[in-house]
């Protein structure tokens, strides 16, 4: 029998993705869409072959409704508090009273699990949500990607190709960093949303990549040379994040403030996946960091 998989955030970058995944794999995808969602966006879901029903998110019984004969939740919602802890309860409270065996959070990230409290204000809520998550009755998996590999060609300190760096904190120059690409992410995603026997968390990575094995990828692909170098002890970084958050109290209502981007550096580079579970489905291309690199360093 095919299995419908309802999809939350099917408009967004990696909900689309899944969206796409899940039906090359044989499954029925449906999206819960906000009754004020963008029309080109519902079209491209239709078009890819989505089942549409448009939800308001404030409303269980509309929520309820969209979950009937759902084999599996996905949630790729992105958002602060009242998203990823308020919207994602009710869409669980709804996969729970429509009776759905499986549900997967947004938790496209960093393990968290292993991360101190208050080191990452978006990990943190998403704690929050986990512990309402695993007091509900529905089979829950976590898929932790590490960070998305694109975040490698906006210039952040790990690569900036503008300032011919790669920077790392404390003694972590040959820290290996977990990093997935989107499609990637999604591909394994559609396939552990069609499995019934996912455990509570599952870990994957296109690549894990030091500072220095990036220094030596960037001097192949390009014939140029970087700077290697370390911009502060792990502590020191700790305590400037929280000085630059105290001062930017605004940033609380902002999801990429620059402190909340500072954090995913920190946490990036003090939690590590402790096991990868690539090998879980076949046919799954993963993309090695040559290859990743090579596509866009010049």
């Amino acid at each position: 029998m095919t299995k419908i998989i309802l999809v939350a955030g099917a408009s967004g970058n990696l909900g689309g993705r899944i969206c796409r995944e899940i039906i090359k794999r044989g499954g029925r995808v449906r999206a819960a869409v906000r009754h004020s969602a963008d029309p080109e966006k519902n079209q491209a879901l239709i078009k890819m072959g989505v089942e549409l029903i448009e939800v308001d998110y404030n409303n269980a019984s509309e929520i309820e409704y969209a979950c009937k004969d759902v084999n599996c939740v996905v949630s790729a919602l992105a958002g602060l508090s009242e998203v990823i802890v308020g919207l994602q309860k009710r869409l669980l409270d709804a996969s729970v009273s429509a009776g759905v065996p499986r549900f997967i959070p947004s938790d496209f990230c960093t393990d968290y699990t292993k991360l101190v409290a208050g080191e990452n204000r978006n990990f943190d809520l998403r704690s929050q949500f986990r512990d309402l998550l695993d007091s509900s009755s529905i089979k829950a998996c976590s898929i932790f990607n590490g960070a998305f590999a694109d975040i490698l060609k906006y210039n952040t300190p790990v690569l900036n190709l503008k300032d011919k760096s790669i920077s790392f904190w404390g003694d972590r120059q040959d820290w290996k960093l977990d990093f997935t690409t989107m499609d990637e992410t999604a591909a394994f995603t559609a396939e552990a949303a069609l499995d019934d026997q996912v455990p509570r968390a599952l870990h994957i990575a296109s690549f894990q990549v030091s500072p220095s094995k990036i220094h030596e990828i960037v001097r192949e692909v390009t014939g140029k040379e970087f700077k290697l170098q370390q911009l502060s002890s792990l502590r020191d970084f700790a305590e400037s994040i929280q000085k630059l958050r105290a001062e930017y109290p605004a940033g609380e209502l902002e999801l990429y403030a620059k402190w909340q981007q500072a954090q995913y550096m920190y946490s990036m580079f003090t939690t590590q996946h402790p096991k990868l579970d690539n090998m879980r489905y076949s046919g799954i291309f993963w993309t090695p960091a040559a290859d990743y690199i090579s596509s866009f360093a010049k």
